[in-house]
């Protein structure tokens, strides 16, 4: 089974990616990644509890911050 990403979450591939999509957008992202990481625990095992846990406080982060750069 090929694991896919959702339609915004294909298109991130860098933290700026992700601070390119609008804020109404963030919901959706965070459905896809929450998504994919299911199908990836579904396939591979694994736990994803605490993963799941923390999306959209990982979007926010990633949205707000200019992460990865340290100021």
């Amino acid at each position: 089974m090929e694991i896919q990403a959702g339609e915004l979450l294909s298109e991130i591939n860098f933290p700026s990616d992700l601070r390119k999509l609008r804020k109404d957008q963030l919901h959706q992202v965070s459905q896809e990644l929450r998504q994919f990481i299911v199908d990836s625990v579904s396939v591979y095992g694994g736990h994803f509890g605490a993963s799941l846990g923390v999306v959209e406080m990982t979007v926010a982060i990633h949205y707000v911050f200019n992460t990865p750069m340290i100021s």
